[in-house]
């Protein structure tokens, strides 16, 4: 059973992530957070998907859009480091990535349907990692991270997101 990251396998600002997957079996809190985006996105109206609750943020879509491309980052950087990746992984920037994705002709039902199939895929991943995979340590960003902790960093922003999409645009 994997077990929860030590804090010295992430860095400390991934705690606000790290502190919303209280599930001490990594497998189990993804199996969760599959369900729990299901029910999250069937809840989504269409008409609400280019909506922003205040300017300068987000839309629906746009912050669909940054959880896709952050799960896509995040679980990257688990594949790379599990395969023993001896490289320091670069960072990015959220919103320089969301300036650059022009959600405006994207469908939002196929930006729901590949965030659940995304996650399906993570999860497969995941499933897939030995514990001495998990163990694997790396640099991402210029911090120190472990393939487990990237696995609640996944899962602990898309619940940090799924809570703003809840409480600000529904």
């Amino acid at each position: 059973m994997p077990m929860r990251p030590g804090k010295q396998e992430y860095a400390g600002f991934y705690e606000t992530y790290v502190s919303l997957v209280p599930e001490p079996d990594l497998l189990s809190a993804m199996h969760a957070s599959q369900e729990e985006i299901m029910d999250l996105l069937e809840s989504l109206p269409v008409e609400k998907s280019d909506h922003a609750y205040a300017d300068g943020k987000w839309t629906v879509k746009q912050l669909l859009q940054h959880v896709i491309d952050t799960e896509r980052i995040f679980s990257y950087r688990a594949l790379a480091l599990s395969r023993g990746e001896p490289q320091h992984l670069p960072g990015f920037d959220e919103n320089a990535y969301a300036d650059q994705a022009d959600v405006s002709q994207r469908s939002f039902r196929e930006m729901k349907e590949e965030l659940l199939a995304l996650r399906r895929s993570v999860y497969l991943m995941f499933r897939g990692f030995s514990e001495d995979m998990l163990a694997r340590t790396g640099t991402a960003s210029g911090e120190p991270v472990s393939v487990r902790a990237l696995g609640y960093i996944c899962i602990g922003h898309i619940r940090h997101h799924s809570r703003i999409l809840r409480e600000r645009y529904l």
